[in-house]
């Protein structure tokens, strides 16, 4: 164990305090990436020749310091130091369910680099050859399609999305991790006819229109950092603008 560790690592403290810091290291120094699981409780049993326990409570004393959380049946995640963010709405829409007992759930239908061409490399600032992400997402309500949201995401701002487990945390969870902070969003919402395969994917009827929210998210250095839009069936929610005088 001990060769296993940096100096700096009090060797005289117990085996799980030497882990904890050896783990936060590798957290700190970029190893362990936000977003990203660590090594299962198993791997690190053997790597560092210690019991599932000791690991375990190494593991428990991070997740207590908020650098590390559980999510049962997935495993173990780096938040490392989320920043806290706040934004102040000046005028927006707010979506609203019709349907009392809510009951979410979510799958990814596509998670892929794409180039940013013409449209997305004027969106974003970058070259037309340059990387961005694309995240197609379905939603579920009480098991029931909801609604479809697609993301395009220049690779700056999350460069390592592609390990990110997107069925663990939300785009605008990720965001705090890699000190993304949106400072504002531009809005837009129309009404459209769905192409066939949306129509099937949501269990709509031909020629059965969708609510399509647009939003594009600016950061404090006002550049764009996503373009989001989202398909949602009309018989499930509504949408209602609100605005608040400076």
């Amino acid at each position: 164990m001990a060769k296993k560790i940096k100096d700096g690592v009090d060797y005289r403290a117990p085996m799980y305090l030497q882990l904890r810091e050896v783990i936060r290291t590798k957290i700190e120094e970029g190893e362990f990436l936000p977003g990203e699981a660590i090594p299962s409780e198993n791997a690190l049993a053997q790597q560092y020749g210690l019991n599932r326990m000791t690991v375990r409570n190494a593991i428990s004393t991070l997740v207590n310091e908020g650098l590390l959380i559980r999510v049962h049946g997935k495993g173990v995640y780096v938040i490392g130091n989320k920043l806290e963010q706040k934004i102040q709405t000046q005028g927006g829409f707010t979506e609203a369910t019709i349907e009392k007992d809510r009951k979410w759930d979510s799958k990814i239908l596509q998670k892929s680099y794409r180039e940013a061409g013409e449209k997305y490399a004027a969106l974003f600032g970058v070259e037309k050859q340059s990387r961005i992400y694309f995240i197609r997402k379905m939603f579920y309500l009480n098991g029931e399609p909801y609604s479809i949201e697609e993301s395009h995401i220049p690779e700056w701002v999350v460069p390592n999305l592609d390990k990110i487990d997107l069925a663990v945390f939300s785009i605008d969870e990720i965001y705090p991790f890699h000190d993304i902070r949106v400072a504002r969003e531009e809005q837009r919402l129309t009404v459209a006819v769905p192409d066939p395969m949306d129509a099937r994917i949501l269990k709509l009827d031909p020629g059965v229109a969708v609510l399509i929210l647009s939003y594009i998210k600016y950061n404090d250095d006002n550049r764009a950092v996503e373009d989001r839009t989202i398909f949602t069936r009309a018989d499930k929610c509504n949408f209602k603008v609100s605005y608040r005088r400076r």
